[in-house]
């Protein structure tokens, strides 16, 4: 299908992050090098607590991105695939058909108890030669075990499927599972991209509900006919595979030189590392706490985990549950301003991980070592940026320390990419240029994907970057001379 607009072909991009989700129509001509974004819908995405422990509202977010890719079509009827990419390593279990409760929330305190119990049969440092996961309590793997060991539907279950691939089965009816997010789960191994049974059995875990596995590019299928009604898409219409961990599908959107440049994608989380050809399971790699994740055409997403705008986000979700409404740039422009010394603490720290009262627990990080606290919400703000730009520059730094790579250039995409104060003192603690844009890598890398697919680009990732880089045009911080 071509001649969407001027010759270009047209795929319909649903990504989803964790506090909103978007359809965006991209338009991709690869004989002329030209790339375009249409956003149809946006919404709010989030956690719901119920008597169980922290979910998704996984039935909402179906339904509210099913009206996104219904206004797609109508907007452009030539659309000629859809693919769907999300945050990583929560699932959903199903029954044949039926889904079994809404999915757990990764940042749920059930996981914690589980971590334990885990390491107990495989001791972290064999889990991380087998699967190459930096340590998060919330890696699917510890999701399984609490599930496994409580009161959860594992047991009930006949599938498991990511959440990408969750909407994926909604959309085609295919259980399948996509190689960058399984790579999330703990349970691939790192050297062979294949479900590891022997490290799935010792963790006395289900091996049959684990769907086989897919690449980014792959089709799923078409829609099933009362889908393509409900949408108003023509029946059978093809479900792409893309790199559906949203990191997976930003990174093949950074315009970079692999070999002399580190990435930041940085939103809710923030994604800081480099592209490899092969994974790093050194004992330093693992004593830095680096991941080895699958990226699109076989790459490896070399990268250790920042907190990211969650301090943000969630300092203002807290300031604003009496009523009050903070206008952020506002807020960023007070902090820009701040000419004091303000306390730099650990970004990483897991007591900010849990939703809450950030402003206080970062009060109370600053009162258990004697320094001072922020005392206004800008300085708190000038606090946050500060401390998570010097966990960006110092992770670019072990990230080229552990792999070789020796960084020239960082390049910010996603969200943050819009956040000057933070890009501007990014590149002043690191002394490294920082290049930020395209704010919105993750649907360009889904867009990429599925366009190469469907035959409207070609080539390796090299050439679908050359594409973003003749789009979207970067935005470049100098370090500051000291």
């Amino acid at each position: 299908m071509s001649g969407a607009r001027g010759g270009a072909g047209a795929v319909a991009a649903v990504d989803l992050g964790a506090t909103s989700g978007r359809v965006i129509v991209g338009y991709v001509d690869g004989a002329s090098g030209t790339l375009e974004l249409d956003h149809v819908a946006r919404f709010p995405n989030g956690p719901v607590r119920l008597a169980s422990g922290l979910h998704w509202d996984f039935t909402g977010l179906y339904r509210d991105l099913t009206r996104g890719l219904a206004d797609a079509f109508r907007r452009e009827p030539a659309v000629a695939s859809i693919g769907v990419d999300s945050w990583a390593v929560d699932y959903g279990l199903l029954r044949g058909e039926r889904l079994l409760g809404e999915p757990f929330h990764y940042r749920d305190e059930r996981n914690e108890a589980a971590v334990d119990g885990v390491h107990r049969v495989v001791p972290f440092a064999e889990l991380y030669r087998r699967n190459g996961l930096q340590f998060l309590p919330f890696n699917t793997v510890y999701q399984l075990a609490a599930e496994r060991d409580g009161d959860g539907c594992l047991g009930l279950a006949d599938s498991l499927l990511l959440i990408p691939d969750l909407i994926g089965f909604q959309l085609t009816g295919s259980k399948v599972a996509e190689r960058t997010n399984a790579s999330t789960t703990g349970l691939l191994g790192v050297e062979t991209g294949e479900w590891d049974h022997e490290l799935i059995e010792r963790l006395r875990l289900e091996a049959s509900v684990l769907p086989r596995l897919v690449s980014p590019g792959d089709s799923l299928g078409g829609l099933r006919p009362a889908v393509a009604a409900d949408l108003g898409a023509p029946e059978g219409l093809d479900v792409v595979a893309v790199g559906s961990h949203d990191t997976a599908s930003a990174v093949v959107a950074v315009p970079m030189r692999a070999e002399s440049a580190a990435y930041i994608s940085c939103g809710t989380w923030g994604l800081v590392g480099v592209e490899l050809e092969a994974p790093v399971t050194s004992d330093a790699a693992r004593e830095a706490n680096f991941t080895n994740e699958g990226g699109v055409d076989g790459r490896v997403r070399f990268l250790h985990n920042v907190m990211g705008l969650w301090l943000l986000s969630e300092s203002l979700r807290w300031w604003e549950r009496g009523g009050e409404t903070i206008d952020l740039p506002e807020l960023l422009a007070q902090a820009a301003a701040v000419t004091g010394e303000v306390t730099v603490f650990d970004a990483n720290d897991p007591r900010f991980m849990a939703p809450g009262d950030l402003p206080g627990r970062i009060a109370e990080w600053c009162a258990e070592r004697g320094v001072r606290a922020p005392q206004s919400r800008a300085e708190f703000a000038r606090s946050i940026v500060e401390s998570l730009a010097e966990a960006f520059a110092g992770a670019v730094r072990d990230a080229s320390i552990l792999s070789g790579v020796d960084v020239e250039t960082i390049h910010v995409v996603g969200g943050g990419a819009l956040n000057e104060l933070l890009c501007q003192r990014t590149a002043d603690r690191s002394g490294i240029p920082v290049l930020a844009g395209p704010v919105e890598a993750t649907a360009i890398g889904n867009v990429l994907v599925q366009a190469r697919a469907a035959g409207f680009a070609a080539g390796d990732l090299e050439s679908l970057r050359a594409i973003v880089a003749r789009a979207f045009e970067p935005k470049r911080y100098v370090p500051a001379t000291r």
